[in-house]
């Protein structure tokens, strides 16, 4: 009885494998989708730094004319809003 009963679970097992390798490969289209969702994130992510960065750029060589025509601060803030 107890040989059949471990004959019972091995067999279980050995379902459960194939059950996991089959949901593994189930799995690796939506892995590989996910990992270039990634990439295009980061490429986004690297697009949006890269614009915030050349607007900083262009903004203080704005204010560096401003500042270099003899533009006070102040004036320089109310033509700003």
């Amino acid at each position: 009885m107890l040989e059949e009963g471990l004959s019972k679970t091995v067999a279980q097992i050995e379902e459960l494998k194939t059950d996991i390798k089959s949901l593994r490969e189930d799995l690796k289209p939506q892995k590989a989708e996910i990992k270039q969702t990634e990439k295009e994130i980061a490429k986004l992510e690297a697009k949006k730094a890269a614009a915030e960065a050349a607007k900083k750029v262009e903004a203080e060589a704005v204010l560096k004319k401003l500042l270099a025509s003899g533009m006070t601060a102040d004036k320089i803030l109310e033509k700003l809003k």
